[in-house]
């Protein structure tokens, strides 16, 4: 099996225990798709995104010594964006409704983001991904 369809059975795992999620994505820190799970098409627009949210990030946790960055939620009117590190080169981007419990959403998410961050991380030193 490759890294790209472990990490999707990770992405669609994590969704099975979070129905409040309306879709998922690993990205790499620069903006590429690794996998998605996903409702509508907007995968890789998501993705260059989080890239963007991802570089603020670093740079505001780094800059008020809160160390490296971790995750990042964003509420919106109709519901959240989470993105969580994953290993040292991807990230994890969930959307979900506003009905989600929060609480419920950051113990899933880290838990599967630290999976990724090890599939990916481990991909990338055989070269199994781009």
């Amino acid at each position: 099996m490759t890294a790209e369809a472990e990490v999707l059975g990770e992405l669609r795992r994590l969704r099975a225990r979070l129905p409040q999620l309306t879709g998922a994505l690993a990205a790499s820190a620069d903006g590429l798709v690794l996998a998605h799970d996903t409702v509508d098409g907007a995968a890789e627009s998501v993705a260059a995104l989080t890239a963007a949210a991802l570089g603020v990030g670093r740079r505001l946790t780094e800059s008020t010594g809160q160390g490296g960055f971790r995750e990042l939620l964003v509420r919106g009117e109709t519901g959240y964006v989470a993105t969580y590190a994953a290993g040292g080169s991807a990230v994890l981007t969930l959307l979900a409704e506003p009905r989600i419990n929060v609480g419920r959403l950051h113990l899933e998410a880290r838990r599967s983001s630290a999976r990724i961050g090890t599939l990916v991380d481990g991909a990338l030193d055989r070269r199994d991904l781009p």
